[in-house]
């Protein structure tokens, strides 16, 4: 078989223009809406493009091509150059409970707190800025004050310490099922069932009541605190009122922000009283504390921290209790949340938690659409006789955000029009969504079947990012259960009729691999030959973008997959034309891709192999000779900035090597034609840039060594048509005179 007879790798017909596609095979199995969306595959440079646009941030550090301007450190491979999740987040979660030390967030009833817990806590609080000083007055001239605040932020100790400060003794702890109409009651009823208490009427005495209830018909209203203060006044008592973000209050009650001081300055305060102030600067300065303040614990978890370091700086801990400590508080926190009732964590709440962290960094509103729609096949799972019911107007995103742990921000977002501004959502920790997406997909297996089907869901959607996002999502799964996750969600995409279901198991083998599960490339070596086209199709898709980091690998399984489609191959019109592209586009990956000296290397020393060979070889150099920085339509040829590169580090292998495909390609009958249309669009692209008319013409010289390359090169240079059918650039001129007569 010839070139010229057999539709090759890179032909025209094999080979469109880049942004257009071929249909699918005709399927027996397809359904006719399938048939009317005429589904086809986005081409391989672009879906590789959207792969490192929209993964997540724990997947990815460079974007783009290394010729792009991404790889910034020339030394990382795979899909993105981004660094691999380590087995001390995907890995079997570390089984340790840390006790936090301290009173609970809730008292479950009224008592008195003792005098030593108060003093404790006085020894070791601190504040931001003067703000506590102020809400201290307030309580001074109020009596009564109401303190809102998230969850573990230190609001309770905060209560209490305003209470420390006023001299208040005792200070009592109110059943946090008191009501806010009875509020004075309670008050009048603790004075009179003191117990004995020897108090003086110079002393005050101190009321916390933490996380009072309240609901839609049972505000928290100002008469009722009006009622408070009259009968604190009489007793001479003060008393603080902790409330969360999301509490009932009537419009007149003005409730106090909780701002939390610094972390590092907490941990400071513990470790002085815990430590000794000597210690304190050592012990700050060591790495797993540097790296435990990085990632935004609760307070909760910097009290217990420092507990733990006290031990270490004793001889009563190691190292290796400090290193896991951070982890070991992000588990317990996403276990906490998962297995806390509908009454403290509603599941409408899990499933926003488990979409940011298939989302995470990623738009809010995207984040909040699609966790309501997780909601709704979660409410299917949990009662089927319910119809899903998602408010239209729920939780305001501050207080959701607050629940997750997670920010808001606003940066530019990646789309298929240029960048945009979004608000974006993402956990203070990074390592929130690998630990969260582990312990629903291990820890709670009942959420697999509406998980499912809402993966199935994402994968269907018109978006780049969603079906990204999918793909990351089951990359986690895989990396945690692997058989599952191959048999649930990524063997029914990777054997579906559609080409979007394809490119999403195509995404999830290459993330899954990235992250460090092991026996992907082992799955690719079976699909790469496997009967069903529909495995080949994937299988070459993957190697394309985990390749660079085994290019000799990749490569070879590539000849062996043309190898076998040109044995194939018998009546023209049978040829697997579609095939054949995928696999010329996955050469073209791995030669725009950090291992794309060795793959030349390799690309060469093949030329001169059967004809199946040679057509993947030329038509994957072929396909890159059309990429430019930036994917401009006039931006400089990627392979040229390439060849520009190595011929001023004198190295003569590469550059000599790039510019003998180009002859073999200009060369060859199957590949005439495709060749002098890129070194057209070159001559183009050096019309609008100096710099790459500079390159340009340092290569023409090294692709004339017969008349016949000459006359073929002159011709183009001298008929070419400039743009929108004008005659031809000046430059094309210029270039001419660089060609060596033959």
């Amino acid at each position: 078989m010839s070139g010229p007879e057999t539709p090759a790798a890179g032909s025209a017909e094999a080979a469109p223009p880049p942004g257009e596609t071929a249909p699918d095979e005709a399927s027996g199995e397809g359904s006719a809406e399938e048939s009317q969306e005429r589904d086809q595959p986005q081409n391989a440079w672009s879906a590789r493009r959207d792969l490192v646009d929209h993964s997540p941030r724990t997947m990815k550090v460079g974007t783009h091509s290394r010729f792009g301007g991404g790889y910034t450190e020339g030394d990382q491979h795979g899909v993105s150059g981004g660094r691999v999740t380590g087995d001390v987040v995907m890995g079997t979660k570390t089984v340790h409970h840390w006790s936090f030390p301290g009173l609970s967030t809730a008292a479950s009833a009224s008592g008195e707190i003792p005098r030593g817990t108060l003093e404790r806590l006085a020894a070791s609080f601190v504040t931001a800025g003067g703000t506590f000083d102020d809400l201290v007055e307030r309580l001074r001239r109020d009596r009564v004050l109401v303190l809102s605040g998230a969850r573990f932020t230190g609001r309770r100790t905060a209560a209490l310490m305003l209470l420390h400060r006023l001299g208040a003794d005792p200070v009592v702890a109110l059943d946090r099922e008191t009501g806010p109409g009875s509020l004075a009651d309670r008050f009048t009823a603790r004075d009179d069932t003191a117990g004995g208490t020897d108090t003086t009427a110079d002393t005050a005495r101190g009321y916390v009541l933490c996380d009072l209830e309240t609901r839609r018909g049972n505000a928290l209203r100002e008469t009722h605190l009006l009622g408070a203060s009259d009968r604190l006044a009489e007793k001479n008592a003060y008393a603080v009122i902790t409330v969360g973000p999301t509490a009932v209050l009537e419009d007149d009650v003005s409730a106090a922000d909780w701002r939390p001081p610094a972390n590092g300055d907490v941990l400071a305060a513990h470790l002085r009283v815990r430590a000794g102030e000597d210690v304190v600067a050592r012990l700050l300065d060591m790495p797993a504390v540097k790296e435990f303040l990085d990632h935004g614990h609760q307070l909760r978890e910097v009290a217990a921290f420092a507990q733990l370091l006290g031990r270490y700086a004793a001889g009563e801990a190691t190292e290796q209790e400090i290193a896991d400590f951070s982890l070991v508080s992000l588990e317990n926190q996403v276990q906490e949340w998962f297995e806390e009732d509908e009454s403290t964590v509603h599941l409408r709440d899990k499933a926003f938690l488990i979409a940011l962290a298939a989302f995470d960094d990623g738009p809010y509103a995207l984040t909040a659409e699609l966790g309501d729609l997780l909601y709704g096949f979660l409410q299917q799972t949990q009662n089927r006789s319910l119809a899903a019911e998602i408010p239209v107007f729920g939780t305001h995103i501050g207080k959701r955000l607050q629940l997750a742990r997670a920010r808001r921000y606003e940066d530019e977002e990646h789309t298929e029009w240029g960048p945009v501004t979004q608000t974006k959502a993402a956990f203070h920790d990074e390592r929130a969504s690998l630990v969260l997406l582990r312990e629903v997909w291990t820890g709670h297996p009942s959420a697999r079947p509406a998980l499912i089907a809402w993966l199935r869901h994402l994968a269907d959607d018109g978006r780049p990012l969603v079906r990204t996002r999918a793909a990351s999502t089951v990359a986690v799964l895989a990396r945690t259960d692997l058989p599952s996750a191959m048999a649930l969600v990524i063997e029914p995409w990777a054997t579906s009729n559609r080409f979007r279901h394809r490119l999403v198991a195509v995404n999830s083998l290459t993330l899954a691999h990235h992250i460090g599960t092991p026996n992907v490339p082992r799955i690719l070596d079976a699909w790469s030959s496997a009967e069903d086209r529909r495995l080949r199709w994937v299988a070459v898709r993957a190697y394309a973008l985990i390749g660079p980091e085994r290019p000799a690998q990749a490569l070879a399984a590539l000849r062996d997959a043309t190898r076998e489609l040109y044995k194939r191959f018998g009546d023209p019109d049978d040829f697997d034309v579609e095939m054949a592209r995928e696999l010329a586009e996955a050469v073209e990956l791995l030669l725009l891709s950090p291992a794309s000296s060795e793959v030349l290397t390799d690309l060469l020393s093949r030329l001169d192999d059967e004809r199946a060979v040679r057509d993947l070889s030329l038509g994957g150099f072929v396909n890159a000779c059309r990429r430019t920085e930036g994917d401009e339509r006039y931006g400089t040829p990627l392979v040229l900035q390439w060849y520009a590169a190595s011929a001023t580090d004198d190295d003569r292998t590469v550059a000599e090597g790039i510019a003998r495909l180009w002859r073999e390609a200009l060369g060859d009958p199957g590949y005439t034609r495709l060749a002098l249309e890129a070194l057209r669009d070159w001559v183009v692209a050096a019309s609008r840039c100096t710099t790459t008319e500079w390159a340009l013409a340092a290569l023409l010289p090294r692709l004339v060594t017969t008349h016949t390359e000459y006359q073929r090169l002159s011709h183009l240079l001298r008929t070419m048509p400039g743009e929108d059918g004008n005659p031809p650039p000046e430059v094309a001129a210029r270039l001419l005179s660089t060609l060596p007569p033959r």
